[in-house]
């Protein structure tokens, strides 16, 4: 009763005028900065960090900085999933999953199904995750403490055999893509010796290892505008969008066929995000891994299902709710944004840990209220400018592709300020544009990217603590069981190919 009642008070607070207001301008911004390739919600955050002391010079408090920023990092959890879904191209690496479904819906000219999809389904992972947030949040801080070096590595693994069912029935060629995917996350300097690795012929720029957004760039924004270019053949190639009140109607009323990825985007998401050094990109990616290894047609992933943008997307805005718990419970920001976050919350005087919600409360209460406010401004203001992003669909394609690539040029650069990275971007999307001829699943590969450098440092530290024991996956509480259902998992596949030969050898 009591939590009811301090979070009531703390929605009044969000509500007031000024806080309203600051909700509204920072959703519209996170949109913004979420849409645009390269930027998302870590350079927004950190780019307008500096602005909330004039805020605060206005309101003379940390509540209404934080609450512009906390607007931000949700508007910007929307926004990815915009040009992901019309252009192909991931506004930031948590959108990238929403991309393998999301594209595929705009090339058959059903764009407004998957953007209503996404922005219904990160409305309820947001709301999902909040109410979570506000009842168990000291429980689930305890959870995330007993997650140590072998339970992350046991949960990547998971993640990894979740990965075996993305690329087709080819099982073969889908490991081979997470093999080369862990080969490339390794380039760079080894984090125990400090020995360079992969350098390949002593580039410089391959020091820093490959970044996972310039692949994801290459791959989703070069390597699709080829695909898309060599399959029309020099025709005329659009997506043709009719928007109207009923097309729109209809898109809301499908939403119901993505109830599932939905839940178990909004569930898995938040409590990957509340693992610290996790965040919302693996969390999109284990849900939708998960989504098609539990669907009654997993061949419909990849090709338009409307639950393979649903999963992502609830998960992304779950997880981006979820990583906020370590941070403000523990002191350990769950994400590199809560990062950003953690150091405005010192910079302002504040101490998070387990303190914080009894020696702040005027700050805790109305800053849970606008995670509140501001997950439902998103997805007001999102479903308001679908028509606008549609608009970009109608454009030729003679119009678009020029579009495309100058935009994964300035959203490389924008990232790193490095053109290496941009000549990089360029290689990888024509060298992903001949594995998708070669009809090579290249999905496998970039997920592994992500989860290879999260992977690598947990099995290292944990084998270091057992002195080599391999064991140390099996035996303790958490990880064994996350252990064994990853390996049966990844043998399932295996133990089919078996069976089928078994059954056709008998009839």
């Amino acid at each position: 009763m009591d939590i009811i009642l301090a979070l009531f008070n703390g929605i009044l607070i969000a509500l007031e005028p000024i806080n309203l207001g600051l909700a509204v301008i920072g959703v519209v911004v996170g949109l913004f900065v979420g849409a645009m390739p390269g930027l998302g919600s870590v350079n927004g955050v950190a780019i307008l960090l500096p602005f909330t002391f004039v805020i605060q010079s206005f309101t003379g408090g940390a509540t209404s900085p934080m609450i512009f920023l906390a607007a931000i990092y949700y508007g910007a959890m929307y926004g990815g999933a915009i040009s992901s879904i019309t252009l192909g191209i991931p506004g930031a690496s948590t959108a990238v999953a929403t991309t393998f479904d999301g594209r595929p819906l705009a090339i058959a000219g059903k764009a407004h199904i998957a953007l209503v999809a996404a922005a219904l389904a990160s409305f309820v992972g947001g709301t999902v995750s909040n109410i979570m947030f506000t009842a168990f949040a000291p429980i689930l801080a305890g959870v995330a403490l007993s997650f140590g070096d072998p339970e992350v590595f046991a949960l990547m693994l998971l993640a990894f055999a979740t990965f075996v069912g993305l690329g087709g029935d080819d099982i073969p060629k889908t490991i081979f893509s997470i093999c080369f995917g862990l080969v490339l996350a390794t380039v760079g300097f080894d984090i125990v010796s400090g020995e360079p690795r992969l350098i390949f012929f002593d580039i410089q720029g391959f020091s820093h290892g490959i970044r996972f957004l310039v692949l994801a760039i290459g791959v989703y924004g070069i390597g699709e505008m080829l695909w898309t270019i060599n399959t029309s053949r020099g025709g005329t190639s659009m997506s043709k969008v009719d928007v109207t009140l009923e097309s729109l109607k209809d898109a809301v009323l499908r939403f119901r066929e993505a109830w599932r990825g939905t839940v178990i985007g909004s569930l898995l998401g938040f409590f990957v995000g509340i693992l610290p050094a996790a965040g919302a990109t693996p969390g999109s990616l284990m849900a939708y891994g998960v989504a098609k290894l539990t669907s009654k047609d997993p061949k419909q992933y990849g090709k338009g299902a409307i639950d393979g943008v649903a999963a992502p997307e609830a998960a992304n805005n779950s997880a981006s709710t979820g990583a906020m718990l370590p941070m403000m419970t523990l002191g350990i920001p769950g994400s590199p944004t809560t990062a950003v976050l953690l150091a405005g919350m010192v910079i302002w005087g504040l101490q998070p840990g387990p303190l914080l919600f009894t020696n702040q409360p005027d700050f805790v209460w109305p800053l849970i209220g606008s995670f509140y406010i501001s997950n439902v401004v998103a997805v007001v203001v999102n479903l308001a400018f679908i028509p606008i992003f549609l608009w970009m669909l109608r454009m030729p394609f003679t119009i678009l592709a020029p579009l495309i690539f100058v935009l994964s040029l300035v959203g490389t650069y924008a990232a790193y300020m490095d053109m290496f990275d941009v000549w990089l971007m360029v290689f990888v999307g024509v060298g992903a544009f001949f594995l998708r001829i070669l009809d090579y699943p290249v999905a496998p590969a970039v997920l592994a990217i992500v989860l290879g450098p999260i992977a690598e440092p947990k099995l290292r530290q944990s084998l270091l603590f057992s002195d080599g024991d391999i064991t140390i996956f099996f035996t303790r509480p958490i990880a064994g069981p996350i252990t064994v259902i990853a390996i049966i998992l990844i043998l399932l596949p295996l133990a089919k190919v078996i069976w089928d030969k078994i059954k056709a050898r008998s009839a």
